[in-house]
């Protein structure tokens, strides 16, 4: 087993890392697109909306504890985003880690549309649609409801990341409460949960630009055509910007409330910190304990 794993192991850190970040987000992904087709093609019978939200929960939870010791489970371009922003992932690996996630997204909803094909034809009647009480994009990508305005619907997505955000960064603060590091992957589920089962109403809480766009990509190749980027006036743009600025606002508030004014630790007390999830190639050093800046791994 030892000779298989040394012979498999990948010496390049930026691949291995873009390899967690694609399977990562592909099982999340497979979870929650899996949960969708189901429901969708049962009309509720087998499931409702809530089961979506679990499962991809539960896909959050799965492919944290799969990838987080590789590097730290982002599984999404808002978190990494932020991280860069906070100084904690170097802006070299912004764009490979993204892409990684968007690649990892759009392949585990292939799979999802081989595995449901027969189901979605059975449902649309062989027409696939954007509109209509038989569509089936939205399996795959969120769209918004009729009644929502643009600026309410990107409000919304801001509001849903930047909750996020705010939420996971303090997991790990030993300055605060933290939670210990074998339960953070459900608790961060558990968040995920309560973002989707509160803010979904309008337009799915996508909150990570990768599960929507690659998805949607997916429908475009797919079948469904150019309407799932042109419809409701060119929409899809929401869940791609939105997200990104709510994870930064939502990540600058916890410096600003929280983590600005935490006691300081005692030197003579304070043990070292827990090593991070993050390949060692990657890290950046710590600053001084003063500095904000010295936020831990925590992904989602």
């Amino acid at each position: 087993m030892l000779t298989c794993r040394r012979s498999l192991k990948v010496t390049n850190p930026l691949l291995r890392e873009c390899m967690a970040e694609f399977l990562g987000t592909f099982v999340l992904l497979l979870f929650g697109c899996s949960a969708a087709a189901q429901v969708k093609t049962s009309r509720e019978t087998k499931g409702q909306f809530l089961s979506v939200n679990m499962a991809f929960s539960v896909g959050v939870m799965s492919a944290m504890y799969l990838t987080k010791g590789i590097t730290g489970a982002h599984l999404n371009p808002a978190v990494t985003l932020s991280f860069c922003v906070l100084g904690q992932v170097p802006w070299t690996r912004l764009v490979p880690y993204c892409l990684s996630q968007l690649l990892g997204a759009y392949v585990a909803s292939g799979l999802v549309y081989l595995v449901y094909y027969d189901a979605i034809m059975a449902f649309s009647g062989g027409v696939l649609t954007v509109y209509g009480p038989n569509e089936t994009a939205s399996i795959f990508a969120t769209y918004p409801s009729e009644y929502i305005s643009l600026s309410s619907s990107f409000l919304d997505q801001v509001v849903g990341t930047g909750m996020l955000m705010l939420c996971i960064l303090c997991l790990d603060e030993k300055r605060n409460t933290p939670a210990p590091p074998e339960l953070i992957p459900p608790i961060v589920a558990v968040i995920v949960l309560g973002i989707s089962m509160s803010m979904s109403a309008n337009c799915g809480a996508a909150i990570n630009p990768a599960r929507d766009l690659g998805p949607r990509l997916l429908t475009l190749t797919a079948g469904w055509g150019p309407e799932v980027f042109t419809c409701y006036n060119y929409w899809f743009w929401v869940p791609l910007v939105a997200p990104l600025i709510g994870g930064v606002l939502g990540s600058l508030m916890y410096v600003v409330f929280i983590y600005s004014h935490l006691p300081d630790p005692d030197p003579s007390t304070d043990l070292p910190s827990t090593p991070s999830t993050t390949t060692e190639d990657v890290k950046q050093p710590l600053p001084a304990q003063d500095d904000w800046l010295e936020l831990k791994m925590t992904h989602f």
